[in-house]
């Protein structure tokens, strides 16, 4: 079976590592000699708690996320936390924002609905080419929070550097870095993601926020939307994403057996060198991102023209690889090269690449 696979490109639902794939079909009748499928399981029962707390205390070891960090599970993915951020953190009214791609810019729009939202940088005029310096940030003193989002999808930039905020809390949208390599918690507020790049499967939203960021919100929140409702009950007011989890807590295993978050750091490097150093000595392809600003995950580039770009992504599917298509807003071509994705299907994009621009000049 693991013959016919291609090398799955996509930015998310993304590629999960076949050995995880290979487990959780073993156990897909019978879970651990339950008799049933984890699909199956009450939430609340024995078995499915120690799948759900196993998982907890392995992200909280992976990441070494410290205790007086709450870690939620919540059903909605990254996107709803657009609305939930603002209705429990924004403590004043206001709240500044980091405009560096299209999901931060949705993340301000929405906060926008509950109250005095500030663009502290917004890179839309440079086609979000380009990451802040600590310079180019206008923070407001008195804002509740600073957002921003770590890492570009669609535009193949990443922040290389925690900013200054002097003292104001930071939510991170880390949807498409999270467990790629090392980071400091304690240098956020709030850290959350959908996991279906880079952490699992769809229909699960993580997130790891300080404790005493949550114990005081506004009244006449939604129920699901309170983030101390959902820790005091340990993610189960209503039912959790019951699979989603299960799938997580498989590919934190994984991680973990590797060496860590230090270890998927240099697997990733080595992933993304071989791309950039291509795209760098070719004057073919055209690299979308500053140099200074690349992604680790997300690899975007274009060919000389459209025709091109739509030949290359229709030829791929042919030399067995897939999603390779860049966002309909930008277009091109963009490489996902998440956590699962193996060295060589790195390297075949790469020998694909030099074929095809050999071929196509």
């Amino acid at each position: 079976m693991t013959k016919k696979r291609v090398y799955n490109f996509s930015a998310g639902p993304s590629t999960l590592p076949v050995s995880v794939l290979e487990k959780i079909a073993s156990q897909m009748l019978n879970y651990n000699d339950s008799g049933m499928s984890v699909m199956e399981m009450s939430h609340r029962s024995s078995s499915y708690l120690d799948i759900f707390n196993e998982t907890k205390a392995m992200l909280k070891k992976v990441m070494n996320i410290p205790d007086h960090y709450q870690i939620l599970f919540i059903q909605g993915g990254a996107t709803q936390q657009f609305s939930t951020i603002p209705l429990n953190l924004m403590k004043n009214g206001k709240a500044d924002y980091i405009i560096t791609g299209s999901f931060s810019k949705k993340a301000a729009q929405e906060a926008k609905k509950f109250g005095d939202v500030h663009i502290v940088y917004d890179g839309s005029a440079q086609n979000f080419k380009h990451i802040p310096t600590q310079d180019e940030l206008d923070i407001r003193e008195d804002a509740s929070y600073v957002h921003l989002c770590s890492n570009n999808t669609i535009y193949g930039t990443e922040w290389k550097y925690v900013p200054d905020t002097h003292g104001i809390p930071i939510v991170a949208d880390m949807s498409s870095n999270i467990l790629s390599q090392p980071i400091n918690v304690n240098d956020y507020g709030m850290i959350y993601a959908g996991a279906q790049k880079n952490m699992g499967i769809a229909g699960l939203g993580v997130v790891i926020v300080r404790e005493d960021l949550i114990k005081d919100h506004q009244e006449k929140i939604p129920v699901l939307m309170e983030y101390d409702t959902i820790a005091q009950n340990d993610s189960m007011y209503n039912t959790p994403p019951t699979f989603s989890i299960y799938v997580l807590g498989e590919v934190l295993k994984w991680i973990d057996s590797l060496g860590g978050l230090e270890a998927m750091k240099k697997r990733n490097e080595e992933k993304a060198k071989l791309l950039y150093d291509y795209l760098d000595q070719s004057d073919f392809y055209i690299a979308h991102s500053d140099p200074d600003n690349r992604s680790l995950m997300n690899v975007t580039f274009t060919c000389p023209n459209k025709d091109l770009d739509a030949k290359f992504v229709k030829e791929s599917v042919a030399a067995g690889m897939t999603n390779l298509k860049g966002h309909r807003s930008v277009g091109g071509i963009r490489a996902s090269i998440y956590n699962a994705m193996e060295k060589e299907g790195v390297e075949t994009l790469v020998a694909f690449m030099k074929k095809f621009e050999e071929e196509n000049r």
